[in-house]
This record gives C-alpha cells, structure tokens and sequence, in this order.
C-alpha cells in the first residue's frame, strides 16, 4: 500500500534536491507533481488541492530561511512531512475508555471490508494487553456470519456471545444487547458488537445499525473500511458518517497492491481519524494507526519504531539477555542462537514487511530486491538447522561432507544450498566476532543465512594521476 504514491514523492524530492538553491518555480513544480501523485493514488481531488494549496503557501513564506541552509530542499520535505501528518490525522487516537465497564465498540461498515476478521484481530490486540474482550455475534443476516465469528474466536483465544443461529433467524438488537448484560455479569471489560453489513448502502442496513447503536449505547462505533475500495471508499464513510456516525475508521487490507488514497480522504472528509490498521490476514497482524509513522512510509522515511515495536513484541526479553551476555563473554554466536532469532522474526511476520519498514527500503536497488525477496528461504534454512544435531549446530566446523550430505537429506534440500548456509553463517560470524573486538566490520555488512542479499557498495577508484609525459608508451607506464 503507497508503494506508488512514495515512489511519486522520491521522484519529485530527487529533482527538488539535485537544484540546490530553491526559487519559486521550483516550489510551483514540485506541488504540481505532488498533487498529480495524489489524485493518481484516488486521493479526493479536493484533499489534494487543499493539500498542495497548503504545501505551497507554507514553502513560500519559508523560502527565504529554507536557502540560508545547506540543505534547503530538506526545509520544504519537513513541510510536506509535517502536513502529510495533519492529514492522515495529526495524532494517534487510542480506545476511549468506558467510565464504567464494559467499554462497547459496535463494528460498522458494508459486507466484505473484513468486520468479523477485524473483530477478531481487535480481540486478540485487546487481550495482549491484559484485557478481557467479549466477541457479540450480532450480524445474523449473512449466511455463516455467527459461525464464522464462533471460528475466529476460537484461533484468538476470545469467547463469543452467540445465542442466535444467524442465517436469517434472531434479533440482531436483542443479541446486542444480551452480549451486553452477559459482559457485566462475567466480568468482561470489553464487548465488540460484530453487525451485519450490505453489499451496498441502504436504509435497512442503516435503519438496523442505528437500533444496535441506540440499545447498547457504544463508547466507540469503529467504521471498518477496505483499503483498496478507493472513492467508493469516502462516498460509504459519508454515508455512514450521515446515517448512523462513528467515531473512528479501522483500515483492513492495507497490505494490499493498491493505491490506498482513499485512506488520506476518508480523515479530511468524515473529520474523523483512522484507529487501527490491518496489515495482513493473521490474527496478530493489526495495531493501532499512527499517522506520523504512515507519513514517514510515504515519504521513503521507513517506520523504525513500528518496527522495535515488533521486535520488542516478538523476541524473548530473556532470550535477548542472553544473546547481549555472550556476546560481551567472547563467546561465538552459534547456530542455536541463530535458529532462536528465526524463529522470533518468523513470529514478526513477513520479512518484506519488516525489511519494507527501513529507511530507503522502498525505492531504488532496495526496493527491486525487497520484490523479488524469497520469503520461503527462511522456511528452508530452519528446515536445515533443524536437521544438524545440537553437537553440529553448536559447532559448524566439524561439518565434514558425510554429515552436510546426511543434513541435506534429512531437510530435502540440496548439499549445494547446506554448504551455502554455512559458508554464509561462518562469515557472519566472524564478522560478529571482528564487531567484538572493535575492528569494525570486514568489507561491510555480510549476508546473513535466511536474509536477502544486500547491494554491494563499489568504493569509488582514485581519480588517476594526470601524466606528465605526452608519450603514450610512458603515460601507460605511469597509469600502472
């Protein structure tokens, strides 16, 4: 999602750059070429004009400071930064919290943005912190719909009010309000309504919502949009917005390939902010929206905090000690510990993902190795360490070729590609080894077993020395 609209912005902060001095044609330009950007990502015309009618008054009664710096494109980047901000909605919008449980969220939005999965990724971030949600299945219309919550609730480890059968049998009202009262008398601190939706806006689906809305009285009414709608996307949330209201939009699929502009026109719009943001289809692949980290992606920034956050979440504080307490013994980094990282990174979730979060990962050279990254070679390379007994995972060295062939068979892979993680790990850890003791690394950052190969860096030769002979014979003699 905004892969384009990034590139589009690279490009046009790239030429901005390469002019040092900046006048005000310049600024013309480059607004020009961001509002072009945006409308093409199906941000809302409007939005986008606004946006460049602001960008463009700012950079000019900035302009004269902006060129008293070395950097002066920099002054005009912070601006677009800053605003980008404002309009994915300035700051990040947490759960308003009930004064006196259950804190109710009601779930709205039209059939296929992905409500009941959302409800379970919800949940399951709910229940990380120490809550205790509650799942209502209150959409009874959409054959399965209570079945599929019953399913959902099961893979998170969150219980369901269900009483009702679905398909067309039960009062979606009285279920909502019974979930409710089930909720104080079981002590749930948090109850999410999952509500039916329409494959389109009518007054039924408005009519029915507002009736859940008025019996259960949500603290939080979350309007569940699909990123990759587009316009349709900002006509459903006005409608919505209209008919029932809601307090904050949770964006699904925002993993996906498209656009994603609807996403900044939905904030200006509805004037309401974006909450949370599903990443991806797995339970824990959902967090909550903060604008300024999605304005750093856009603009080739990265997300280094999202991404600590992951790790932070991901890896085994004890685990983590005791890698930083070998490290600072002398001991050798081993294939154990290193099988102990894969499978913490594999609980992080996709390694383009996570790669993707780095600064300059998504433009250039990185960004073709990030599309033709092999996610499966992690896959491949546990499956071979997996293979090696604790003795040979301990020590690559006594690795001789009748224990690498028995390795391969035993993992279903090549000898070719055991010898390969070796090498590549025996390298890694010698370069951990030179880290240690303060010689930096040698030849730069070596290829790390399971993790994709990075540009090389080709030092730039010394200009040749000009030759004070006009014989040609001695002049190459000199060049040598």
């Amino acid at each position: 999602m905004f892969d384009s609209l990034s590139a589009k912005f690279s490009s046009a902060f790239s030429a901005l750059r390469s002019r040092g001095r900046i006048k005000s044609s310049d600024i013309d330009e480059i607004v020009d070429q961001i509002q072009n950007a945006l409308i093409e990502s199906d941000v809302a015309l409007e939005v986008a004009t606004s946006f460049g009618s602001t960008v463009k008054e700012l950079s000019l009664a900035a302009l004269e400071q902006v060129n008293k710096s070395t950097n002066p494109s920099q002054g005009i980047f912070e601006i677009v930064n800053t605003e980008l901000t404002k309009v994915l909605g300035g700051q990040t919008r947490r759960i308003r919290m009930a004064k006196k449980g259950p804190t109710v969220i009601m779930l709205v939005g039209l059939q296929g943005a992905g409500k009941t999965s959302l409800a379970g990724k919800l949940a399951l971030y709910l229940k990380s912190q120490g809550n205790t949600p509650l799942l209502v299945a209150s959409d009874l219309q959409r054959p399965n719909a209570v079945n599929q919550l019953q399913q959902v609730g099961l893979d998170v480890g969150v219980p369901v009010f269900a009483p009702e059968p679905g398909n067309g049998v039960g009062d979606p009202v009285k279920v909502a309000q019974a979930g409710r009262k089930f909720a104080e008398e079981k002590i749930h601190n948090f109850v999410i309504v999952d509500t039916a939706g329409r494959l389109g806006v009518d007054a039924e689906l408005m009519d029915q919502a507002s009736r859940i809305r008025d019996a259960v009285k949500p603290d939080e009414i979350l309007f569940v949009v699909d990123a990759m709608l587009g316009q349709d996307a900002v006509r459903t949330a006005t409608s919505f917005l209209q008919g029932v209201g809601f307090d904050g939009v949770v964006l699904t699929k925002l993993d996906g390939d498209a656009r994603g502009g609807a996403a900044l026109s939905i904030v200006s719009l509805t004037e309401r902010p974006i909450m949370f943001a599903a990443t991806g289809e797995k339970p824990h692949e959902f967090d909550l929206f903060h604008p300024d980290r999605m304005a750093s992606r856009i603009l080739g920034l990265g997300d280094v905090a999202t991404l600590a956050e992951q790790a932070k979440a991901a890896i085994d504080p004890e685990l983590s000690k005791k890698f930083e307490e070998k490290f600072a013994s002398g001991d050798d980094f081993t294939l154990v510990d290193f099988l102990s990282q894969l499978q913490a990174m594999k609980k992080m979730g996709s390694m383009t993902k996570m790669l993707g979060m780095l600064p300059g990962m998504n433009s250039g050279a990185m960004k073709k190795q990030l599309d033709n990254l092999d996610e499966g070679e992690l896959v491949r390379t546990e499956a071979i360490i997996q293979s090696m007994t604790p003795k040979e995972r301990a020590d690559v060295k006594i690795l001789n070729g009748t224990r690498r062939a028995r390795i391969a068979k035993g993992s279903g892979r090549a000898v070719s590609e055991v010898n390969n993680l070796v090498d590549r790990f025996t390298a890694a850890q010698k370069a951990m080894r030179q880290l240690r003791n303060g010689g930096g690394l040698p030849g730069g950052m070596p290829n790390i077993p399971g993790m994709p190969a990075m540009p090389k860096y080709n030092k730039p030769l010394p200009p040749k020395k000009k030759s004070k002979s006009g014989n040609p014979a001695k002049r190459a003699a000199e060049e040598r």
